[in-house]
């Protein structure tokens, strides 16, 4: 049974080469962080081993060794968070995929076929990218490379030319809702808010559905943005090296940090439009209205093309702190606000 909500037609086109005994050498599952991409490749795994007609069950030997990573010939490789390491290491080294390409020259040992999944593979190094490519080129018996990406952007077209690609996309806030009520028990007011918070990545919003979880975090997130919009310089900058810091030791964290900042302008971008309805942060709707008052639109989209251009630099390696810090002075201040005639 394939464990993946709401990517039907990627489902049917595996299932499909499954049928056909077509299955290609290589993959590459893109799509949006949380979005279903890992879920997929492991039901893959298990599709390629599973023991009973239908692949894949779920309830065989095979299936259930993969579901809880104990399965000899089925890899997950990348910035593993459980690696004491991987908070240090910005990129999925060559080392790492030398090992993969010493295990796929050896036969599968307790399955029919050998799956490498890599977590992350835009974070390949460009060495580890280029050894990868020649593994890919000449493909071995039974071996099957299952690439993960949240930005194909930084993949070398080489490498993605020699994979079968599938996109996943995220779902509509309607079938997230009912999914997370009807498969996780969810109280309709809370599956509402984490449905339009994931932004359809279904795995977000199961992360989240513990108190102490996801929700928590993006309540100091947010809380850390509403507090710096009327803060004076001084706490801004301080605030970017804090940011600057944590960038250097957990970049993921920081990215994850413009994503709510974006989503908190995209929505006072829709109330100021009269489109409230379409929000994403349903429980900051009363504050959002009242900053609505505060800013003009053209002020709201100059803040929102600051972030996106913000996150762009950051992954192109720019300086940490001098991009925060700009992001930080194109905020306008209340003061600013109201020099330009804006209520207070």
């Amino acid at each position: 049974m394939w464990q993946v909500i709401g990517q039907g037609r990627a489902v049917s086109f595996l299932q499909c080469s499954l049928e056909k005994g077509a299955v290609a050498h290589a993959y590459l599952f893109a799509g949006l962080p949380h979005v279903g991409k890992m879920t997929l490749a492991l039901n893959l795994a298990q599709a390629l081993n599973c023991e009973q007609a239908n692949p894949p069950c779920g309830q065989c030997d095979a299936c259930q060794k993969i579901a809880s990573a104990r399965h000899a010939d089925v890899q997950v490789i990348g910035l593993a968070q459980d690696d004491n390491t991987a908070r240090t290491r910005t990129e999925v080294s060559i080392d790492q995929v030398r090992q993969l390409q010493h295990a796929a020259s050896l036969p599968p040992f307790e399955g029919r076929c050998k799956v490498f999944i890599i977590d992350g593979a835009e974070q390949l190094s460009i060495e580890a990218a280029n050894c990868l490519l020649k593994t890919l080129e000449e493909p071995a018996d039974r071996v099957v490379f299952i690439l993960l990406t949240s930005d194909e952007r930084l993949l070398p077209a080489t490498v993605v030319s020699r994979c079968q690609r599938l996109e996943l996309l995220p779902l509509a806030p309607g079938e997230a809702e009912a999914a997370l009520v009807r498969g996780w028990g969810v109280e309709p007011q809370k599956a509402r808010l984490l449905a339009r918070l994931c932004r359809g990545c279904l795995g977000q919003a199961v992360s989240a559905i513990g108190e102490n979880g996801w929700l928590g975090q993006r309540a100091e997130i947010m809380g850390g943005l509403l507090d710096i919009i009327d803060a004076d310089y001084e706490k801004r900058f301080t605030h970017a090296a804090r940011l600057a810091t944590r960038f250097s030791q957990d970049r993921g964290s920081v990215h994850e940090v413009l994503e709510m900042w974006l989503g908190y302008w995209r929505d006072l971008l829709l109330v100021k439009a009269g489109c409230a309805g379409a929000i994403t942060n349903l429980d900051l709707e009363s504050r959002l209205t009242d900053m609505a008052g505060h800013y003009r639109i053209s002020q709201i989209k100059d803040v929102v093309a600051s972030i996106l251009a913000a996150g762009e630099q950051l992954k192109q390696n720019a300086n940490p702190q001098l991009v925060l810090e700009v992001l930080m002075l194109s905020i306008p201040r209340k003061e600013e606000r109201v020099r330009k005639g804006l209520p207070a």
